[in-house]
């Protein structure tokens, strides 16, 4: 069993039970770990060669969802921080301190609703005041990752819905159909089994590619939407080209042809 699936186990056991039947309708401690993950993926800030991430996590929970924490709060609170050093590490991030997360009440959310905000925070820096709960009637705006030069500054918050497990089966859409996506390396295709996939000369990378000319932690592949992905420049020293051309972060499409150092990687999906 990994480390970061012991984390969520611990995490699972805190709620096991009588108490966990009462989380049914609630915002569920796992979702917390898996969303505030989801938060520092996307706040990256890469820099000359380092991958910076915030190291100051804000959860906006409602009234009820609160109290349903209140006799576990110190422990959840340990274990999501944990979770998130332990996701930092497997990634390679770099923050200034290890990861604070804080919870707070939003009388605006509805049960099963949360919101998450983010920050890069200097520890030499005096602290500045927290965002505003947001109001889930209001979209998130797309934020951009700020470089820790820039510490303190809020990232906008991201609110969270109960997700399709939580809607009873009768209400629930019909299946949407998926895309089977594969990198093919030297004839031979690697299926894509998660939203994000990283590349490179480093054994830690999810696909290792073994050339001279390719950084540890190369390029990664992420999934943006159900049907659109990217390709994204990890600040490698040689680049990363798509069809020929050099690329810092472009969209991708089937039968498009990845150049990583002297490597050729083939990026192809099928509908099923």
């Amino acid at each position: 069993m990994s480390v970061l699936r012991t984390i969520e186990s611990k995490i699972e056991s805190l709620f096991e039970g009588v108490f966990g039947r009462a989380f049914r309708t609630h915002v569920q401690p796992v979702e917390l770990a898996r969303k505030l993950a989801k938060e520092m993926d996307e706040h990256r800030s890469v820099s000359v060669s380092r991958v910076y991430v915030p190291n100051e996590y804000t959860v906006y929970l409602s009234p009820s969802d609160r109290e349903q924490f209140a006799s576990y709060e110190a422990s959840l609170i340990g274990e999501l921080q944990e979770y998130l050093s332990e996701h930092a590490r497997r990634e390679g991030y770099s923050m200034l301190t290890t990861p604070r997360v804080s919870l707070t009440t939003d009388a605006d959310l509805a049960v099963g609703e949360f919101g998450i905000s983010t920050r890069v925070v200097d520890p030499g820096t005096a602290p500045t005041p927290l965002p505003e709960p947001p109001s889930p009637a209001t979209p998130a705006a797309p934020d951009v990752p700020t470089p820790p030069a820039a510490a303190a500054v809020p990232a906008a918050t991201v609110i969270y819905r109960p997700s399709a497990d939580d809607v009873p089966k009768a209400q629930q859409p019909a299946p949407v159909a998926r895309d089977v996506v594969t990198l093919t390396i030297d004839g031979r295709a690697h299926r894509v089994e998660s939203s994000r996939v990283v590349l490179g000369r480093s054994k830690e990378c999810d696909i290792r590619v073994v050339d001279g000319n390719v950084s540890r932690r190369h390029c990664e592949v992420v999934q943006e939407s159900p049907t659109t992905w990217v390709i994204v420049d990890l600040g490698s020293t040689n680049g990363t080209e798509l069809n020929g051309a050099r690329v810092e972060r472009a969209q991708l499409a089937g039968g498009d042809r990845i150049t990583l150092g002297g490597t050729d990687v083939v990026f192809d999906r099928v509908s099923t």
